[in-house]
Parts: structure tokens; C-alpha cells; sequence
């Protein structure tokens, strides 16, 4: 896997604001942790798992706002996985952990926020 271009694509779809692009990169059965989960949606446990869960609360935080842009910082990799260091909603600074399958898809990711 390459994840410089892994990296700038993800950014670039996320910046795009097109729903498509940025699902392309998970699997059907993604599983998703992130702070915002629960400070957006409200649920408790931060984690939502399976692509149409996924795309409905991209697709509410999307029409909240308009104006995202992420800024890529650095980028980190492991095994089957990358860290991506960026700049992400409300300034604050982001590391996304993302663990891919066989074929190069997302099936799980964690993200951290600055407070």
C-alpha cells in the first residue's frame, strides 16, 4: 500500500465534500471511534459500525459544516495501517488510526482530537 497517495486521496475527498469519494475508502462493515460521535450525535459509546451508519452521520456533519478542510500534517504507518496526523474541524489538530483489509479498504479506524 502507498500511503503518501493513500493519504493526500483520503484528504482530498474529505475536502471535496463528496460523500462518494470519501466512502470509497471503507469497507461495508467499517467500524468508526471518534470524540465526535458522541459530542455530534450523542451517542455514548463514540463508535458506529457499518458503512450506511457511517454515511449518515458523515452526511449530517457535512451539512453542518460547509466549509471543512483538513490539512495534512504527517503521515505514519504500521502494519495493514496508517496514522494520519492533520489539521481537522475547528482547528483542532487530528490523528486518525486507520486499519485496512486485503483490499485496501478501511475496516476500522480511531481518531483523536486536541482539546
Amino acid at each position: 500500500m502507498n500511503a503518501q497517495k493513500f493519504a493526500e486521496e483520503w484528504i482530498a475527498s474529505w475536502n471535496s465534500h463528496n460523500l462518494s469519494e470519501i466512502l470509497n475508502h471503507y469497507t461495508d462493515d467499517v467500524e468508526i471511534t471518534t470524540p465526535m460521535i458522541k459530542l455530534a450525535g450523542g451517542i455514548e459509546g463514540g463508535s458506529l459500525k457499518g458503512k450506511e451508519n457511517v454515511k449518515l452521520y458523515w452526511q449530517k456533519a457535512l451539512e453542518k459544516i460547509p466549509d471543512l478542510h483538513f490539512e495534512l500534517y504527517e503521515i505514519t504507518t504500521g502494519i495493514n495501517s496508517v496514522a494520519l496526523y492533520y489539521k481537522s474541524v475547528m482547528n483542532k489538530k487530528a490523528i486518525e488510526v486507520m486499519f485496512f483489509n486485503e483490499q485496501e479498504k478501511v475496516n476500522k479506524m480511531f481518531a483523536f482530537y486536541t482539546e
